[in-house]
């Protein structure tokens, strides 16, 4: 049975300074885009402290787990360039607005403000989507307040599933995932993420794992995309 959509409130105002997508979760660094992405210049995560109590039990880490399939081969033309204004995941029943996001002071990005109508963010210095490279999409698990966040349900996404951008021109960039997975935070897979890709590309990102212990979410969860033709 399809969840019902959940749509969020109006775009907010980005607050820097708060911690990744939810409690415990630590945000991913990213590179400006000014030069080509290389392993020496992987930037590192940063630790921030966790937000007590919100986290839930259904943020365990999620059986079957990682998916991956080739991407698609044929040559997919790029659009021209165009920003996000929202996104839509037909099989988890989201359709959320899309702000716009940069970077802080210390190099990590910004991330949409906690609250239960909080909506995704694309990282501004990645490529819009639709254009060749990975454009990357940051949403959170849950609200500050508690319930589910806007990317609650992400690990639940599989391979073959489709994502639909519109984009502020009246196009809409439609993408097919071909992998999903999970890393520990201290190995987020900065190459795989803002590395140079062929075609056009897409990344999701949201928190994942969490720990009974602690309550902390210790994984990072991704969903690659490639454009469709």
């Amino acid at each position: 049975m399809t969840r019902p959509a959940r749509r969020t409130g109006g775009l907010a105002t980005c607050a820097a300074g708060v911690a990744l997508l939810l409690a415990g979760c630590t945000a991913p660094a990213a590179p400006d885009y000014a030069e080509p992405l290389s392993a020496e210049r992987a930037p590192a995560a940063q630790d921030e402290e966790p937000a007590p109590g919100a986290a839930t039990p259904d943020q365990e880490r999620r059986e079957p787990g990682p998916q991956q399939e080739e991407p698609q081969e044929e040559d997919v033309p790029a659009m021209e360039p165009s920003v996000p204004v929202s996104i839509e995941l037909p099989s988890i029943g989201v359709v959320s607005d899309v702000m716009r996001l940069g970077l802080q002071d210390d190099g990590v990005i910004e991330v949409p403000p906690y609250g239960a109508g909080s909506p995704a963010g694309w990282y501004r210095h990645s490529p819009t989507p639709g254009e060749v490279g990975p454009s990357v999409i940051l949403g959170h698990r849950n609200a500050w307040e508690g319930g589910p966040g806007i990317f609650a349900d992400l690990p639940d996404m599989a391979v073959g599933d489709t994502v639909e951008v519109p984009r502020e021109d009246g196009s809409v960039a439609e993408f097919r995932v071909y992998r999903t997975d999970r890393f520990v935070q201290e190995e987020f897979p900065t190459l795989d993420v803002y590395g140079n890709t062929a075609g056009p590309e897409l990344r999701l990102i949201t928190c994942d794992g969490l720990n009974q212990e602690t309550g902390e979410l210790e994984d990072n969860f991704i969903v690659y995309a490639s454009l469709q033709g």
